[in-house]
């Protein structure tokens, strides 16, 4: 199902704090400058069942919107096929918001204008009840991992021209998105060429999100997944991560355990499956596949609170002797974002992307 596509304009979003909880903040972004005669790109948006997301306990629509970035030639070269890169975006916001979020599509017009060699962007949306599934595999949220690794890969292989090759996709993701590129990068590295993480969120274990007895009651208590819309961005984030880590088919209406019980105590056993979803918990199993990326980089404001779990990643890796790159570069959670697209991301992958079909 094919919709029209409207003009993105920046929009606002709601940030990952340091230990993986949502902050509410609210900003927009400024765009950098147009470049004089860059040719336009096509947007198309597009409704994508997914059987893995379907029939899930929380009740989130299987239909998934998903926006297809078609570069400048694409149109004018059928005879071509090119590389894709699949764009993660962050909590409390879509895929359309993120595409505003980066000024997209100007900024790929942009660096495709500077030079980028010419790629199909991918930007699928994870928006649940809970404003994010954080990219994982769950009876409750439904198997957004499975999603966005196999049946998104496989629909846009079907769908354009495209490389079908694992050397010629590459995966990038912002705060929650950047935890889903971090866990299906890692994860799922047969899928993939090049990994690039922006401010990821959520690499190490984020303890119990100082939940009290009287957070744990209100969030049991509510009838409707979404009953809970009104609650606190902290609460409302720490069910997000509830249905994506510690789902429980049992626990109806909301179908997840919470790490605190009602008299305020830690819960030793869900504490240790929210750990165990960490990337630097599980990233030492996947080192053998993890070698075959072309190139994986990071990046992260340092004004942004997320700068020591994302140095803590790029160490991890570095002890392996896996080649991965760390800029630091000077801002905070957003406020560089479109340009850091333009100006680096995209041009990541151009250089390390594959352009050819294997031999």
């Amino acid at each position: 199902m094919r919709r029209g596509f409207k003009h993105f304009t920046a929009s606002a979003m709601l940030a990952l704090a340091t230990i993986g909880a949502p902050a509410a903040a609210q900003v927009s972004t400024e765009a950098p400058p147009v470049v004089e005669g860059a040719a336009p790109v096509r947007v198309e948006h597009h409704v994508v069942h997914s059987r893995e997301i379907a029939g899930n306990l929380l009740g989130t629509s299987a239909e998934r919107d998903v926006f297809v970035v078609l570069p400048p030639g694409y149109d004018s070269h059928p005879e071509k096929r090119y590389p894709v890169v699949y764009a993660l975006h962050g909590y409390s916001i879509g895929a359309e918001q993120w595409m505003g979020e980066i000024h997209m599509p100007q900024t790929a017009e942009g660096a495709f204008a500077k030079g980028v060699p010419e790629m199909i962007l991918v930007f699928p949306s994870s928006k649940n009840e809970h404003n994010g599934a954080f990219y994982s595999n769950s009876a409750t949220t439904g198997n957004f991992e499975n999603f966005i690794a196999d049946e998104l890969v496989d629909w846009v292989d079907a769908n354009f021209r495209t490389f079908a090759q694992p050397a010629s996709r590459g995966l990038v993701g912002h705060s929650m998105g950047g935890y889903g590129a971090s866990r299906i990068g890692i994860r799922r590295n047969d899928r993939y060429g090049a990994l690039y993480l922006m401010s990821p969120c959520c690499q190490s274990a984020m303890g119990s999100r100082g939940l009290s007895a009287e957070d744990v009651t209100a969030i049991y208590t509510l009838p409707s997944a979404e009953a809970g819309a009104d609650m606190s961005f902290n609460l409302r984030g720490a069910m997000a991560i509830a249905s994506a880590f510690s789902p429980n088919p049992q626990h109806p209406p909301l179908y997840i355990d919470l790490p605190v019980d009602d008299e305020g105590a830690e819960r030793p056993d869900i504490m240790a499956k929210w750990a165990a979803n960490a990337p630097l918990a599980f990233v030492d199993q996947y080192i053998e596949g993890l070698r075959g990326y072309k190139a994986i980089a990071m990046d992260v404001g340092n004004a942004d609170g997320l700068v020591a779990d994302t140095t803590r990643m790029h160490e991890a890796l570095s002890a392996y002797g896996i080649v991965n790159s760390l800029e630091v570069y000077e801002g905070d959670h957003t406020n560089r974002l479109a340009f850091r697209i333009e100006d680096h991301v995209l041009p990541f992958f151009g250089a390390n992307l594959a352009f050819e079909e294997d031999k």
